[in-house]
């Protein structure tokens, strides 16, 4: 669909502005970089009063500083067990921050301490952990609507205290989402859209300083290239397999489409096998009427290095088989592998999560407001553990991780509130639910962390995504699997 008049204006103006405002510094070999500052400065008195009368504005959103963070009392405790949430305020003209928690039984939900990023309005989006278990790395799904750093670091060796560490922003991608840590350190991260949020993406890498290495298919790549110019190629979803040389990446839909004016949202049908080494596209796989691959993930310890992928508006699970060919000598090959049901179809995001040995897999239907299990010990025959027709004690349920001792869920009730200035504002309760994984795989919902109270001081906290830490043995700290 192409893009209006006032859109490619707006595309054009915000490349514009970003090839001349996007910083490229030429520090020292040993530097880090230095995150982007909002555009218009602090003046105190002035823009903590502008950052409440500014309305939103089409597509872009006012850059003022954000409002500090109200003052708060961290805790001394030291649990076995954290959680750390990537998060927004209510209000989103105050910072936002990243939240730790206790997990352990006998304290669980006890605050433990926060850390401000120096930017609003992102959207915080996915979080993930270094191999090495030193750094955090989260994205923002908004932060081009300020003009602001997409990727934020954070120094986690001290578990217990945090500290935001450097921003940064690629060149020539944004809207920031999935992340694989590197095994050398660093990450590979999602970009699912182009500085205009518009298609193509990018998939980009990150050296564990949180410098830019490079985002791919690099322009040089010119059968890439064409790759991403002929497909849509909005990414989100991101898997790979370092010891068979893999990449798979699932494309969503064009962020763009999904902001006012908008004549409906861009949803793409296709998934790219990437070499690995080589870092380019062997082929595109497309999943007939997807409409929006969100997640792809291989299962763990699957002899085929298979993969499954949602289609969202289709309420499907598909396998994926990326060292078979099909008969036209393309790549990578696909099947249905379960159709969840009508409850399941166009319920805007479909994510997952495994257990660590690739028996269970857990689903998000974020706007049915349900968690669906499936066993997939025989992938002939997968079998739904879950009730379809349950009512769960979830809203808006978006982001899962399995805790490193496989005890429990971790789910979160908030997916994306764009406001304003987007079409994509989904119900959530803004919680995070502790779920117990039961021997069998089914589920037993019990405990909640209610951000809305929790930081009602700011307008409530939207938890987007987490990272779980396992402190059993400090020498040997364990996070969720991927």
């Amino acid at each position: 669909m192409p893009l209006g008049p006032f859109k490619s204006a707006i595309a054009l103006a915000l490349q514009i502005t970003f090839a001349l405002t996007s910083p490229v510094p030429k520090p020292g070999p040993n530097a880090d970089p230095l995150p982007l500052p909002p555009l218009i400065p602090s003046i105190p008195g002035v823009t903590d009063l502008l950052s409440g009368l500014v309305p939103p504005l089409p597509i872009v959103r006012v850059s003022t500083p954000p409002l500090k963070s109200p003052p708060f009392t961290a805790s001394n405790l030291k649990p076995k067990k954290l959680g750390y949430f990537w998060t927004g305020p209510g209000n989103i003209a105050y910072v936002d921050f990243l939240a730790v928690y206790s997990l352990d039984d006998d304290t669980f939900g006890t605050f433990i301490t926060l850390v401000d990023v120096p930017t609003s309005g992102n959207e915080p989006h996915h979080l993930n952990v270094a191999h090495d278990g030193k750094s955090l790395v989260g994205t923002g799904l908004l932060s081009l609507l300020k003009l602001q750093d997409v990727e934020y670091f954070f120094d986690i060796t001290d578990p217990y205290r945090p500290k935001f560490r450097n921003s940064g922003q690629a060149l020539l991608s944004s809207i920031g989402d999935e992340i694989v840590a590197k095994p050398e350190g660093g990450f590979f991260i999602t970009h699912m859209g182009s500085l205009a949020g518009t298609s193509p993406g990018r998939l980009t890498e990150w050296d564990s300083k949180g410098k830019l290495i490079g985002e791919w298919p690099a322009a040089a790549d010119l059968p890439g290239t064409a790759n991403i110019l002929k497909d849509q190629f909005s990414p989100h979803g991101l898997s790979i397999d370092f010891e068979k040389n893999i990449i798979l990446t699932s494309d969503f839909v064009v962020p763009l489409s999904t902001l006012k004016p908008t004549l409906g949202i861009q949803k793409a049908n296709t998934l790219r096998l990437w070499n690995l080494k080589e870092r380019k596209i062997i082929s595109t796989i497309t999943i007939p009427n997807g409409g929006g691959i969100q997640d792809v993930k291989f299962i763990p310890g699957n002899p085929d290095s298979a993969a499954i992928a949602t289609a969202v508006e289709l309420g499907q699970v598909w396998i994926i088989y990326p060292l078979k060919y099909n008969s036209d000598g393309t790549q990578g090959v696909t099947k249905l592998l379960y159709d969840l049901g009508p409850r399941a179809k166009g319920v805007v995001a479909i994510y997952t999560d495994f257990s660590a040995d690739g028996k269970f897999l857990y689903l998000s239907l974020t706007t049915a407001n349900h968690i669906a299990v499936l066993d997939l010990s025989d992938l002939e025959h997968p079998v739904r553990l879950d009730d379809p027709n349950e009512i769960q004690p979830v809203i808006g349920v978006h982001s899962l991780r399995v805790t490193p001792d496989q005890k429990n869920l971790v789910a979160l009730g908030y997916f994306v509130q764009e406001g304003d200035v987007g079409i994509l504002n989904t119900p959530a309760d803004y919680k995070v639910h502790y779920i117990d994984l039961l021997p069998n795989g089914s589920l037993h919902f019990n405990r909640t962390i209610p951000f809305q109270t929790e930081f009602a001081n700011r307008g409530g906290g939207r938890p987007h995504f987490s990272v779980i830490a396992d402190l059993t043995d400090p020498a040997h700290p364990k996070f969720n699997s991927y």
